[in-house]
């Protein structure tokens, strides 16, 4: 075996080598074993030459102590061949350094701080083992297989290893391998070696032929203690793994811990992380109540990845609920969420798309700042994508966004959903959104299987390297006993005195036919009274009357042709009007205001139905 290369590496090899080189120098300033330079004047041609810069003369043959034998205390002089020690100095006394030559692959392999075994033949038996192995492991058994002598290669599965580099003939190395019972780790390399054979040629000192002979080719196994390595890996995954935990819980409290379910949808939503680093993203999304029955839904993206993105996503969250207490029309509120995101951070992108389910007209209007389209199936099984308008992203300034419309009637259902569902490498994003709508066509059951159905199709799982967000709402369509819960009736009112009895009446009826209990018919009766004259009052013709009951609600709904939108206030004393709102606000749940998109307004209040 040859240990040049190995050795030019162990400790105390680069020292040796210094103190050569250093004893050379001091031999060539004090004249022996080298012919010193003139002094003054021309050379002598017929003067040897110099000694080079690495202390070794040219062209002496004076190397070393002339037999390779001696104590140490010679001068460095003779005519020997080199294969003796060479002299150091140290203090004051010349020691010997053994030359590499001197050194026996026994005396190598037993002063490495790493366990070293060598095992040879079909059946690995061990053919030696260094201080160190011994040290942590225990004795061993030379001649017997590795399986019996070295059970501890078998609990770090190096068995198998073995047969691979004796029969490959290549190194192999295994890292990070840990004893059983939480012991140490190692790394482990195993390098073939072929043993010499016998000073006889004919075969083995056990009487094997020379062709069996070939087959006993040893493995040298080399078991580097890593513990401290593993260990110090194993804590920085630890850390990580806590990081990322404490990101991704982050990201969810910064979305809603519980989706509003309004009466006349299902709803669920789903966010996957992206990646497994500790940096959180930007994707959210969220349901919000309007009142009237009308839901409002909205998702968005901010990108980028860590505390950034999502600092800015929750402002933008947050900003959104109270735009949308405003009742505004979709498109007006991403006008006003524009002008936030501008002032919050300019350099940051986000998209996001905002729409407003109203059950009334089975319309869903949005509006979008960047975003991908909705995706709407219908009861028949169509998927349609939400044509234009679709405006820049938010922050951007400049533009004005508009609105429009898709059809959600009973047994629809609708898919929003962030860049990280459909975006793909190397593929256009068309092609993603295509891939959506073929597996939206496909998947049946309750918006949450929907949503893990969707996200299966699309390749998203725990190594997805973006963040995902998807919300699906569906439209149910009531039949039997359940759509007796649900009822609508209107009444046309053209004003006049006779308007507010007409109104009245209408209420009295629709709300006996309803059965409900006679409290709540008279507080209806009531609030609708109130609503119709407060319009008289204040608004233009045409006007109407709607009464609205869900499985959960009343909802008593008047709308005109003026765009003026009422407020409470406090009415004085002698005041003969003012009154109205203020009953109303007192008596129903709730109650609020909105402007239609025709023109005009609506003025609405709910009363909450008592439980069954």
């Amino acid at each position: 075996m040859n240990f040049t290369r190995w050795s030019a590496r162990f400790p105390g090899t680069q020292r040796r080598a210094a103190a050569r080189t250093e004893h050379a120098a001091a031999q060539a300033k004090r004249g022996e074993g080298a012919v010193p330079a003139a002094r003054g004047g021309r050379p002598d041609p017929g003067a040897e030459r110099p000694t080079p810069a690495d202390g070794h003369p040219a062209d002496s043959t004076v190397s070393g102590t002339g037999t390779g034998a001696g104590t140490g205390t010679g001068t460095g002089t003779g005519t020997g061949s080199g294969t003796g020690t060479a002299p150091s100095r140290g203090t004051g006394v010349l020691t010997a350094v053994p030359s590499l030559d001197e050194l026996s692959v026994r005396e190598v392999l037993g002063r490495l701080p790493a366990l070293v075994a060598l095992v040879h033949g079909p059946e690995h038996r061990v053919a030696y083992v260094n201080d160190a192995y011994t040290a942590g492991f225990g004795a061993r058994t030379p001649g017997a297989p590795a399986h019996e002598a070295l059970p501890e290669l078998g609990e770090l599965g190096l068995l198998p290893l073995l047969d691979q580099v004796q029969r490959s003939g290549r190194p192999r190395t295994a890292k990070n391998r840990t004893a059983p019972g939480g012991g140490s780790s190692y790394t482990v390399t195993c390098t073939p070696v072929e043993f010499p054979r016998t000073a006889t040629g004919s075969g083995t000192a056990t009487g094997t032929t020379p062709e069996a002979e070939a087959h006993h080719a040893g493995v040298l196994i080399h078991l580097a203690d890593v513990t401290d390595h593993a260990e110090a890996v194993e804590r920085l995954r630890a850390s990580e793994r806590r990081q990322r935990e404490a990101a991704v819980t982050l990201q969810r409290s910064l979305l809603p811990q519980e989706l509003e379910q309004p009466d006349d949808l299902r709803i669920a939503a789903t966010y996957q992380p992206g990646g497994t680093e500790a940096a959180v993203g930007g994707d959210w999304y969220d349901v919000i109540t309007l009142g009237a029955g009308r839901t409002a839904l909205v998702i968005g993206d901010v990108m980028g990845r860590g505390v950034r993105a999502a600092a800015v996503m929750g402002q933008l969250r947050t900003a959104v609920r109270a735009y949308a207490r405003l009742d505004l029309p979709p498109h007006e509120v991403l006008q006003l969420l524009d002008g936030l995101a501008a002032e919050i951070d300019a350099s940051q992108i986000a998209t996001c798309v905002y729409a407003v389910h109203d059950p009334n007209e089975g319309l869903l209007a949005y509006a979008s700042a960047g975003h991908l389209p909705i995706l709407v199936r219908d009861e028949h099984g169509t998927v349609r994508r939400a044509a234009d308008p679709t405006g820049p992203p938010l922050g951007t300034g400049g533009w004005l966004h508009t609105s429009g419309t898709i059809a959600l009637g009973p047994g629809s259902t609708a898919v929003l959903y962030t860049d990280g569902l459909v975006e793909r490498r190397g593929e256009d994003i068309d092609e993603g959104v295509a891939a959506l709508e073929r597996a939206l066509a496909g998947a049946q059951g309750t918006p949450s299987v929907i949503c893990d159905r969707l996200m299966r199709a699309l390749g998203v799982d725990a190594d997805h390297d973006d963040d995902v967000a998807v919300m699906v709402l569906q439209q149910p369509a009531r039949s039997g006993a359940d759509a007796e819960l649900f009822h609508n009736a209107a009444l046309e009112l053209l004003g006049g005195i006779e308007a507010a009895p007409r109104a009245r009446a209408f209420a009295q009826g629709v709300l006996a036919s309803w059965r409900f209990p006679v409290e709540l018919c008279d507080l209806g009766v009531l609030a609708a009274s109130e609503l119709v004259a407060n319009s008289l009052q204040h608004g233009t013709p045409p006007m109407r009357l709607r009464l609205r009951r869900t499985d959960r609600r009343l909802i008593i709904e008047v709308t005109d042709g003026d765009d003026h939108l009422p407020r409470r206030r406090r009415a004085e004393p002698a005041d003969e009007t003012g009154r109205g709102i203020s009953i109303v606000a007192t008596i129903a749940s709730s109650w609020g205001s909105r402007r239609t998109p025709g023109g005009g307004k609506a003025v609405w209040c709910e009363f909450a139905l008592p439980d069954k």
